[in-house]
């Protein structure tokens, strides 16, 4: 939500997490699991406990995220890429380097395939992987 992204910039990260477990909530009771929009909130969530430093919660949401979009979307859709991106930051947070920057390698190689290589998106992927 609009305000949960606001508290999240102020750094009031609890709060944050509370208003976006109740737009997670609303939107799988109002549009379902996979719908995509539930899916951003699932990607938000995950954003905030990576903020707070809950990393492994922050992994199942990114995962879960990630999964559906594929789903959803396909594997090359730039919201999928962006999850798998999210996904490789909080494997980085963990300290599992590898898996990460093979997420981003897989991330980079969907940007350029989908967006193109002078695209912002490409261009983090390549500084993600630098």
């Amino acid at each position: 939500s609009n305000l949960a992204l606001v508290l999240q910039d102020q750094g009031k990260y609890e709060a944050a997490e509370e208003m976006n477990r109740r737009a997670l909530e609303w939107r799988e009771k109002a549009l379902g699991k996979e719908h995509p929009d539930t899916l951003t909130s699932v990607s938000n969530l995950a954003g905030v406990l990576r903020y707070q430093g809950k990393y492994e919660a922050a992994e199942e949401m990114n995962r879960r995220a990630l999964e559906g979009y594929e789903k959803a979307l396909g594997k090359d859709h730039p919201s999928t890429l962006t999850s798998v991106s999210n996904l490789a930051l909080v494997l980085r947070y963990q300290g599992r380097y590898e898996a990460a920057e093979e997420m981003n390698r897989q991330a980079l190689e969907g940007r350029e395939k989908a967006l193109g290589n002078e695209h912002p998106d490409t261009l983090t992927s390549i500084y993600c992987l630098a």
